[in-house]
């Protein structure tokens, strides 16, 4: 399917419906869905798993970004020799310590973003994984200190209020932001974060199968990691969105502005993602944008709403060849995972974990 073929399949307002509400409470039951979309749940589940099968939207989980105990993530920008870079991405992709690469023009031929379990691990990252990786000519890691916004918060906004309040309410008190306890991660948490960074909507009793663990134990060690350790988050590809195109843009604010800036880019519906970080630039902001024109305009309407932050640089998104764990074709859909790994857990080197297949 090329990508005028992803983009003819073109969701319906059920299917907008539906991943809209997972978007909202990634593990909503049927019933619920059903309910607030005004049809039988299994057409809503029957809707969900036709998307899922075809690639075009999944759930995921991964450690919490916004927590430094738990992981520690950077921004890194990668040089490649000429006419290498997709090999390049390729090869990075396969290891579960790089979360998300994107192919990109500009001032860089990759961008990459990596978790690790403290900044001698990064170190360590960043010297095996790129520098290591035949064609990479140099890289540069931006460390990120905060992480104001990222894309779990991004919405199709197809359900009304009235809606998203009734899905919104029927979240658990555990999913809800909750104080970050310190990090202590045993094999079940390892393996629970394995199984649901390929299938966030994964049951409880194929998860307390699949872990050998009795279903009391992985409901209540599940509980404790969405309400502190892990973020769930439904994805739908790029094409199928209506912002077809994304650019990363490079921009710093003065020191005493970067809270105050960050919480305005949170806000703003094209900012996919926002890292605070330390580096030449304060700010890497991700976009989804509707058209390359928008890339400059976009540029321009920061600048009007924020004076105060100026744009060094830029880069579109040729292609996103990793999305949080998921392995994505040239139309931005789902063909594999890798499953993210987390940083503080114990077992193979990242290098050495094959990416699975997904059954689309």
């Amino acid at each position: 399917m090329g990508v005028q073929d992803c983009v003819a399949v073109e969701l319906d307002e059920l299917d907008r419906g539906v991943v809209n509400a997972l978007q909202i409470h990634p593990r909503a039951p049927w019933t619920l869905v059903g309910e607030v979309l005004g049809v039988n749940p299994v057409t809503a589940a029957r809707r969900w798993h036709r998307l899922e099968e075809a690639g075009l939207a999944w759930v995921t989980a991964y450690p919490r970004l916004s927590n430094s105990r738990i992981v520690v993530s950077a921004v890194v920008e990668v040089d490649t020799e000429p006419g290498v870079a997709e090999q390049v991405a390729q090869a990075l992709a396969t290891d579960p310590a790089v979360a998300n690469i994107k192919l990109t023009a500009g001032g860089r031929d990759l961008v990459a973003a990596v978790q690790a379990r403290n900044l001698d691990e990064l170190a360590r990252l960043t010297t095996l994984m790129f520098q290591r990786t035949p064609g990479v000519r140099a890289t540069r890691t931006h460390v990120s200190t905060g992480v104001p916004t990222e894309g779990s918060r991004w919405r199709l906004r197809s359900l009304d209020e009235r809606q998203s309040a009734r899905v919104q309410a029927a979240l658990p008190a555990d999913c809800l932001p909750a104080p970050a306890a310190e990090a202590r991660w045993d094999e079940l948490d390892t393996r629970l974060l394995e199984l649901l960074s390929t299938d966030g909507r994964m049951s409880l009793r194929d998860l307390s199968a699949a872990t050998g663990t009795s279903l009391t134990t992985v409901r209540r060690r599940l509980q404790s990691l969405l309400a502190s350790r892990l973020s769930l988050r439904c994805d739908l590809a790029r094409p199928l969105s209506g912002w077809p195109l994304s650019a990363v843009y490079f921009a710093s604010v003065p020191g005493q502005y970067v809270e105050e800036t960050s919480r305005v880019l949170a806000g703003v519906r094209e900012v996919r993602s926002c890292a605070i970080t330390a580096g030449p630039y304060n700010l890497v902001i991700d976009v989804w944008l509707r058209d390359l024109h928008d890339v400059h305009a976009f540029e321009a309407h920061l600048s009007r709403r924020l004076p105060r932050l100026t744009v060094a640089d830029r880069s579109v998104v040729l292609r996103t060849v990793k999305h949080m764990g998921r392995l994505l074709d040239h139309d931005g859909r789902c063909v594999g995972v890798v499953p993210l790994h987390h940083p503080h857990a114990t077992g193979r080197p990242a290098a050495e974990r094959p990416a699975r297949e997904s059954a689309h």
